[in-house]
């Protein structure tokens, strides 16, 4: 994909390639070192994940232009990246055609979200979204932890572990724990 993007940016006479990351971390310190008028960033990234490296850079550089470039359509994770102040959310299924257009927009001031993206957004507007709390009981449920073993670890009662679950299914539409867990990872709640 890399590659790709190399290639296709280099055939652009209004664009300049000033540098490449293997991680999130990498990301941040060259984000801060070559001022890039665009970066272009993954979710998914080893130790420092894409919603980090978002978060730093805003941080720091509060009108950087951030382009979300990933495989992961999840409704909760693209409000994250959105919330965290990416300028745009693109798949990796664009063409370089697609991604060139992006950064030109983004340039420009807009944003632009994959289709795909604001559908998964759209269809699930208006519905209530998991609490930190509660994503902390399903993340342990996913890992196959009890009741007894989540209240454990969350300091809490097993009553409150029972309760937050019912919540979250009920916000989810899931029949029980595992549909829970899927479709909270399909929605970018969880990762897989």
């Amino acid at each position: 994909m890399r590659r790709g993007l190399r290639a296709a940016i280099s055939q652009e006479a209004d664009m300049e390639l000033v540098g490449e990351g293997a991680d999130g971390a990498e990301a941040i310190a060259l984000f801060r070192r070559l001022r890039p008028t665009v970066a272009l960033l993954d979710l998914q990234m080893p130790h420092v994940d894409g919603l980090e490296a978002i978060a730093a850079i805003r941080g720091e550089f509060p009108t950087a232009i951030l382009i979300v470039l990933t495989s992961y359509p999840g409704d909760a994770r693209v409000m994250r990246a959105l919330t965290l102040g990416a300028t745009s959310y693109l798949l990796k299924s664009a063409t370089l055609e697609e991604i060139i257009k992006a950064i030109r927009a983004s340039v420009a001031g807009r944003h632009v979200v994959a289709s795909e993206v604001a559908h998964e957004i759209a269809r699930h507007a208006g519905s209530d979204n998991l609490t930190s709390r509660e994503t902390s009981v399903l993340r342990l449920a996913a890992a196959g932890q009890s009741n007894k073993a989540i209240a454990e670890a969350l300091f809490v009662s097993e009553d409150t572990v029972k309760s937050r679950m019912r919540s979250i299914m009920a916000k989810l539409g899931a029949l029980d724990r595992t549909h829970a867990v899927m479709i909270a990872v399909q929605r970018g709640f969880l990762d897989s």
